[in-house]
């Protein structure tokens, strides 16, 4: 003979697995940035590159192109683009590249850079060592930088028979406004007396 339960037990029992389904939900959704952003690090996916202290002791005799892209969201006041449009390097050479920004509105603004390489594929062997968009950027009004990026392709894109035919790539950056940034207007209205 079967047992029947409580129908009170029964729907608590509903609740509690309904509640855990909603809480595991909810910490996946949080985890998911971090862990997306993990996944890209480490597979270079999507175009992302990767970090590194120094650059590697093998210098190949392969050349690469390096193309260098700037751009700006609409809602940054600033003149952002690579001093040189491109260069020629040698694989598992340390190279250093320059950006320039000048902020070209009457207060001083935080920007911050989204950055990545296409060919997609060629992100796992593109290495940075050292580069402005590690750091938050902040500008005063009419005031420019020069954005130094010390990088180089890892000697190791030679053992990836996908990537054979790659001869260029293109660095591109994207500078955003910091979100905690106030509005012009709001910073006028903040210092008048």
């Amino acid at each position: 003979m079967t047992q029947r339960l409580d129908p009170t037990k029964r729907n608590n029992r509903i609740v509690f697995a309904c509640l855990g389904i909603v809480m595991g939900m909810g910490a996946l959704s949080y985890a998911a940035v971090p862990l997306y952003e993990a996944f890209c690090r480490v597979t270079g996916y999507g175009g992302t590159t990767q970090r590194a202290d120094a650059a590697p002791e093998t210098v190949l005799d392969r050349q690469m192109t390096i193309r260098f892209d700037a751009t700006t969201s609409t809602d940054l006041p600033w003149s952002f683009k690579p001093d040189q449009k491109r260069m020629s390097v040698k694989v598992g050479e340390s190279s250093l590249a320059f950006y320039t920004a000048t902020n070209t509105s009457d207060v001083p603004v935080s920007g911050t850079a989204t950055f990545n390489v296409t060919p997609m594929k060629a992100g796992l062997y593109f290495s940075k060592i050292d580069c402005f968009c590690f750091e938050e950027q902040r500008l005063e009004p009419g005031e420019s930088a020069i954005m130094p990026v010390s990088f180089f392709v890892d000697p190791e894109i030679n053992e990836d028979r996908n990537l054979d035919e790659i001869k260029t790539i293109t660095l591109s950056y994207t500078f955003f406004k910091m979100e905690d940034e106030p509005k012009p207007q709001e910073t006028a209205m903040r210092v008048s007396p």
